[in-house]
């Protein structure tokens, strides 16, 4: 006979089966201000399918088997394939089902808003198969750039019936499309790029050139194109690059390894090499740098939510767990200290979820012609480096932070089931992709040479002048910075700071007083150097039931 030499208890229950959306306040209060006519039918349907125990097993699945580079067939062949599990081509048809790539930029008005809203909560589950997502999203607007190509491609790039088949473009229901910038001796200074074009006719598609080189990040080569740079001549220029070749026969892009990543285990990076590759030009020759700049701002958006979607979910599971577990003779989430950590961790998540709802309203109403003095475009272009600064350096802290609240069991992998670890993995690349912390700040510092940046964010601020005496002092430093004059090594501190005070302007007016009033206190009056540490007279529970999953 066996013996049991012990009763499993007092561990908490997995986070299955909630509903994303409906458990989640602050996304809800958001969207409700940034978008009020938006049909929250299919928000709770998402919530519910992304919650589930089935999309959460293939989350697990994508990530427990990562991609394979398969170079060579049976017969020696030179195929360079990357082949994934099953998991993983079902997270990307929910995601193309649910419109999260290039869908928006043929909906109407407020479309930008309800993806990016989607795009969060997507991410909860699982947030490596939405890099092929993203760069779907952002390239698309440069196929505008060539009439010929957007005219062939851009009906394909919407569609939403995933395809994962590996054939010529003519034959695929939808595509996805993907870019290669970096190169092994620029990286971020992609002026240093070695990659060259030579001219080779014009037909159909445009003008047509040969692509030689090298790419040392391109994320998910199993996209059916990509967006590269490239030196023709003695400036860069913007190509479209595609792996099968309008006659049936696939394009001289050879894939010479996968990345061996700390996360994003299952989307796979890798290294190629172009010899002689066919790619069409998209723009004017030369103009390939501005291109790649109006790209970037629209991944930085999804790397800004990325990161708040990942600490949203690690919020739920930390405050899942706590409301669980016992220690002393108390739940976790009614001993003191725990309370003030979960209270302060709410409040950053929802701080996060504020900023970047209210970026994607700039990027929709800026997009759809609803700018008629130019505020959301001028707003859209200094909220995206602050967004992506501020919200992605906090994400590792955070998910840190939340770790720690499940104690060694959030430190456990568990073949995929330790979803805090996946978390926690996960989120450097938010901060990295698309520009880490000083190429972001050096952005912010751009951004206010743009314009009228100053009077952009006063007259952003001004509904909540008088609202909170930290606040109205908080506005008063960061415009008086905005001058332009703002030094170098200070660019990191005023992208802090800018991001701290339109947080709080936006959770005066879609948060509770609870939440406002704590987040001053604790961001703008202290610093924010350490999560737990809000000030006696916060209302914890109040701030905890807001937060709760479920």
């Amino acid at each position: 006979m066996t013996l049991a030499t012990h009763e499993v208890f007092n561990q908490s229950t997995p986070l299955v089966d909630v509903n994303l959306y409906s458990g989640n306040r602050a996304l809800r209060d958001a969207l409700r201000f940034n978008h009020p006519g938006f049909d929250e039918r299919r928000f709770v349907a998402l919530g519910a399918e992304l919650g589930s125990a089935a999309m959460q097993t293939h989350a697990r699945l994508a990530n427990a088997f990562a991609p394979q580079l398969k170079s060579y067939d049976r017969f020696g062949r030179r195929v360079d394939q990357v082949e994934f599990h099953p998991s993983y081509h079902a997270l990307m048809s929910a995601a193309l089902r649910h419109r999260l790539h290039g869908s928006p930029w043929v909906e109407g008005s407020g479309s930008h808003v309800e993806r990016a809203a989607a795009f969060l909560l997507f991410t909860g589950l699982e947030p490596s198969v939405m890099c092929p997502v993203s760069m779907t999203y952002a390239v698309t607007p440069a196929l505008r750039a060539n009439p010929m190509l957007h005219a062939v491609w851009g009906p394909k790039v919407a569609a939403t019936e995933y395809d994962e088949r590996f054939v010529p473009f003519g034959e695929k229901r939808a595509v996805t499309l993907g870019m290669g910038m970096t190169e092994k001796q620029g990286g971020s200074d992609v002026r240093a790029n070695t990659t060259r074009a030579e001219f080779d006719g014009d037909d159909a598609w445009g003008r047509r050139y040969r692509i030689t080189g090298h790419k040392w990040f391109l994320s998910a080569p199993m996209c059916d194109a990509f967006l590269v740079l490239a030196y023709a001549g003695e400036a860069l220029s913007c190509f479209l690059l595609p792996r099968w070749l309008p006659g049936g026969t696939v394009n001289a892009m050879r894939i010479e390894r996968l990345k061996h990543k700390l996360g994003n285990q299952a989307n796979a990076s890798s290294e190629v090499e172009f010899e002689g590759a066919m790619a069409w030009l998209v723009g004017e020759e030369g103009r390939g740098v501005p291109q790649i700049l109006a790209m970037g701002a629209m991944t930085r958006l999804d790397c800004a939510l990325g990161t708040a979607g990942l600490m949203r979910q690690a919020l739920a599971l930390a405050l899942h767990h706590c409301g669980e577990r016992q220690a002393f003779g108390k739940r976790l989430v009614e001993q003191p200290m725990m309370k003030n950590v979960l209270a302060d961790l709410a409040l950053e998540a929802e701080a996060a979820t504020a900023l970047t709802l209210r970026l994607a309203r700039a990027v929709d109403r800026s997009e759809h012609g609803l700018d008629p003095d130019g505020h959301e475009a001028q707003i859209r272009r200094v909220l995206t480096p602050i967004a992506k600064f501020w919200i992605c350096k906090r994400g590792s802290h955070f998910a840190q932070e939340a770790m720690e609240c499940l104690g060694g069991n959030g430190y456990v992998e568990e073949q995929g089931e330790g979803v805090m670890a996946r978390i926690y993995r996960e989120m450097p690349v938010n901060s990295i992709w698309e520009g880490a912390g000083n190429i972001i700040a050096l952005d912010l510092l751009r951004a206010l040479r743009s314009g009228p940046v100053a009077d952009a964010l006063a007259k952003e601020l001004g509904p909540v002048r008088g609202a909170h005496r930290l606040l109205d002092r908080a506005i008063a430093q960061v415009v008086a910075s905005l001058d332009g004059a703002t030094e170098e090594a200070q660019a990191r501190r005023l992208s802090r700071d800018t991001a701290l005070v339109l947080q709080a302007a936006l959770l005066r007016q879609h948060a509770t007083d609870t939440v406002f009033e704590a987040f001053c206190a604790s961001r703008l009056d202290d610093a924010a150097d350490v999560f737990g540490a809000l000030a006696a007279g916060c209302d914890l529970d109040a701030i905890i039931a807001r937060a709760q999953p479920h």
